[in-house]
């Protein structure tokens, strides 16, 4: 019997089921009935089942395939789901934060991990300075919104995050406090 090779899917068309996926499972949920109920049994049910499978899997991985294994996207999501990431959440948040930290640099502000109070992410903001108010150089919102998903997307089971914000001191050349003017 000959072997046939399964295609596997790439990122994008991963995503596109996973939409499918909600789709479908919202549509479910919205039919009233028995048979609804007896479907979505079935998918809690499978889910458990293939939760309890990548449980097993990490528990016969040594640390370096369980972190490779952590760290694919698809993958990652899933052991957070079922509870079994081999990284704490506030590691994993962390990291997230380190990743976006020189595009948040860019726009002239900072960002740096805080630590979780509870289930509540922390992270220290500094909104770029340059004299010209609050609002200007460090993207504010959108760092922040950025930083938002990027924390919940990398631990979900955090429930929030709160931004200390701090405003970049502006820049005062050292000749303008130095030089004084003729009486």
């Amino acid at each position: 019997m000959a072997e046939t090779a399964t295609a596997r899917l790439a990122d994008p068309d991963v995503e596109a089921r996973l939409v499918r996926l909600d789709r479908a499972l919202d549509s479910l949920e919205s039919s009233p009935g028995p048979t609804t109920r007896t479907a979505t049994e079935a998918v809690a049910l499978l889910t458990e089942v293939y939760g309890e499978a990548l449980a097993r899997v990490l528990d016969r991985a040594d640390d370096q395939l369980a972190e490779r294994l952590a760290e694919d996207e698809l993958l990652g999501h899933l052991l957070v789901l079922h509870d079994i990431h081999p990284e704490p959440a506030e590691r994993r948040a962390a990291r997230a934060v380190e990743r976006l930290r020189p595009a948040v640099r860019e726009r002239g502000g900072d960002v740096e991990w805080a630590g979780v109070e509870g289930q509540v992410a922390r992270v220290r903001l500094t909104k770029g300075g340059g004299g010209c108010g609050s609002g200007c150089g460090g993207g504010g919102d959108e760092v922040t919104d950025a930083v938002r998903a990027a924390v919940l997307a990398a631990a979900p089971e955090l429930t929030a995050v709160e931004p200390l914000t701090e405003t970049a001191p502006a820049f005062v050349p050292l000749t303008t406090l130095t030089h004084r003017s003729a009486p």
